[in-house]
């Protein structure tokens, strides 16, 4: 919005034509987004404390999470909220794809608000059932996908190797199941990773550094045709959604960092994830992002072969408990030391993605 109101006034004050350059904007937008959740989050966490939107914690658990029973919970409003504005105030209103993601973030954090008040209200609830859960979530999905399939031209239904040069697989119309069940199962990974204090924050934040850089490089044609990727018109300008995130999400691990002043509840991780999922529909990197977010895929993966192994086993345990952040510590591994090592793997991660920009 700043720049659609303050370009026009370059001829009078040339100082506004730094609203141009997208590092700038995208700058601004990390800034304006920890900015609002850095000087919001204290009345936001009372507010809740007084509200008594605690987070129930389940008592079959580490019993070292018994002590956080009651923590404000619900923070990822504070994180949608201040994406948004900054979002609002440094993107090209222009851009189709920005709206399109912050449709995705607050389509998710809807279903993730439904899910932590019926969880606060009713004590003894899951929350949204499982199938519903699912269904409002491919609901969300399936929005974002079809506006994506018609705005995305030819290339939008392939899928890219990672890794290796020219290896496309065309789904053709099948994208669109595809795209929406990936987008899903993304959304419901962050929100399996986020048990610990600061650990699903943190490794979003090493995946949106990730893909502000893939943003950023697949949004100009000539990095993107020396990299040998593919050209998508407009991506840059997710660089500065990708940064609103980054400073939203940085600011909210301030209060979020062990011992946790709150948490972001499935408001927070079910639109993180979701989004995540849909950037990587974006910028054509559907299997580049399993490599990315690989410890999400790690969580994931072990709740998945945790039912997998108790159903054919009749009742063993593949793992003392899934996720597998759990099975860390009934091992006797403190939660500070296993968030921190994920963290490692998340950078890890991240960097290894990276580098196959010049590997394919």
């Amino acid at each position: 919005m700043l720049r659609e109101l303050l370009l026009p006034l370059v001829k009078y004050f040339s100082a506004f034509n730094i609203f141009k350059y997208l590092t700038f904007r995208s700058a601004y937008a990390a800034v304006t987004a920890l900015f609002i959740v850095y000087l919001f989050g204290p009345s936001v966490i009372e507010r809740l404390r007084v509200l008594k939107f605690g987070q129930p914690v389940r008592t079959d658990g580490p019993q070292t999470h018994l002590a956080k029973s009651g923590t404000p919970t619900m923070g990822g409003i504070l994180i949608i909220l201040a994406v948004s504005v900054a979002v609002i105030l440094w993107q090209d209103v222009r851009n189709p794809l920005t709206w399109i993601s912050l449709f995705a973030l607050v389509g998710f954090g809807l279903i993730g608000m439904a899910d932590d008040l019926l969880k606060i209200k009713k004590r003894n609830s899951d929350g949204l059932s499982a199938k519903a859960k699912m269904l409002l979530q491919a609901l969300v999905a399936l929005i974002v996908v079809v506006a994506l399939y018609f705005l995305g031209g030819a290339d939008v239904s392939k899928l890219y190797m990672p890794f290796f040069k020219a290896q496309v697989v065309d789904l053709g119309p099948f994208w669109i199941p595809f795209a929406v069940v990936y987008v899903t199962a993304w959304s419901n990974a962050v929100n399996i990773t986020d048990g610990l204090d600061g650990l699903a924050a943190g490794l979003v934040i090493m995946a949106l550094v990730a893909f502000s850089v893939l943003t950023y490089v697949s949004g100009r044609a000539d990095w993107s045709t020396y990299l040998n990727i593919p050209f998508v018109k407009g991506a840059g300008e997710l660089t500065v959604f990708n940064f609103a995130l980054l400073g939203a999400c940085t600011g909210f691990l301030w209060f979020n960092a062990h011992p946790a002043q709150i948490f972001m509840g499935d408001a927070g991780s079910l639109s993180l994830g979701g989004v995540l999922g849909v950037l990587s529909l974006i910028v054509k990197k559907e299997l580049l992002l399993l490599v990315i977010g690989g410890v999400f895929v790690m969580e994931l993966g072990s709740v998945m072969l945790q039912v997998l192994y108790f159903k054919l086993t009749k009742g063993k345990r593949l793992f003392r408990m899934a996720p597998i952040h759990h099975h860390f510590e009934l091992s006797g591994l403190m939660e500070t030391k296993i968030v921190v090592r994920f963290w490692i793997l998340g950078a890890i991660f991240a960097l290894v993605a990276l580098s196959t920009l010049k590997l394919q």
